[in-house]
């Protein structure tokens, strides 16, 4: 910055040495992802969204997209020091930080990922983002079904791909009032009845609409992070995702998409 008279005139900014370095504007944004400001960030913009009427209607879409972070390097031996959730001993302080330990490796239509998981639940009726958790991306995407529940949706109709499906989750769910629509999966040596198929072709067309989601956050970079660590790449998504939903409610209101 300080060695470009061109990039100081855009700025508007006179010849200082006060001018902040890359250094320090770096350890600035790490402050507020450490201080857990992102998840703050998000509620404010929910807020934003009922003070224009915009309440989580119609049911609520519930999936998981992965996020591409950096791939580490590491040894065999290191490797299976990570997985095991600590640091070798043998790394100096200045590796240590430059070392991701908490994203993971998972699979994906024979693809191999390594990253962390975006978890959202979408309001049917508008698609905006009303629930959100980042887990590592190993994580299965059921183990934060329940948590993404929005109970302030005006409808119990819960929608999910063929990832989601449980027997006892769906027991649990009717019980608690919510009207379930998971699709169905089959097994190597049993496929989905005809009956099955056709409740899936119901369900797939409302829960399309949360890669209509996905897809904008992708263009906004949501498939990859260039940050290294859970603590920062939930920040970062939680910006992202209280961004798309700013954006998302303009949309809605020059549209002309009444909020009920």
């Amino acid at each position: 910055m300080l060695d470009r008279r061109s990039f100081l005139r855009f700025l508007d900014l006179t010849e200082s040495s006060s001018i902040p370095d890359a250094k320090t504007i770096w350890l600035f944004r790490d402050r507020p992802a450490q201080a857990g400001v992102g998840n703050q960030i998000f509620e404010q913009v929910q807020q934003q969204l009922l003070s224009q009427g915009y309440l989580a209607r119609c049911g609520q879409i519930v999936d998981a997209s992965l996020v591409q972070a950096p791939v580490q390097r590491n040894k065999r031996e290191e490797a299976e020091t990570v997985k095991e959730g600590t640091m070798p001993l043998n790394w100096k302080p200045h590796k240590r930080a430059q070392k991701d330990v908490d994203a993971k490796w998972t699979q994906k239509h024979g693809k191999n990922h390594f990253g962390y998981k975006l978890h959202v639940s979408v309001d049917k009726r508008c698609k905006l983002i009303r629930k959100i958790a980042i887990t590592h991306a190993a994580l299965a995407d059921t183990v934060v079904f329940e948590e993404l529940l929005d109970l302030s949706n005006t409808s119990r109709n819960v929608y999910a791909d063929r990832g989601y499906p449980s027997i006892e989750r769906e027991a649990r769910l009717k019980q608690a009032g919510w009207r379930v629509h998971i699709q169905r999966r089959g097994h190597a040596t049993k496929g989905i009845s005809e009956t099955q198929k056709r409740r899936n072709r119901a369900i797939a067309t409302p829960r399309a609409r949360v890669e209509h989601v996905f897809g904008a956050l992708a263009q906004m970079g949501e498939k990859l992070v260039r940050c290294m660590g859970i603590v920062r790449t939930t920040f970062v998504l939680q910006l992202k995702a209280a961004n798309y939903n700013l954006k998302r409610l303009v949309f809605l209101k020059e549209r002309g998409l009444a909020p009920f």
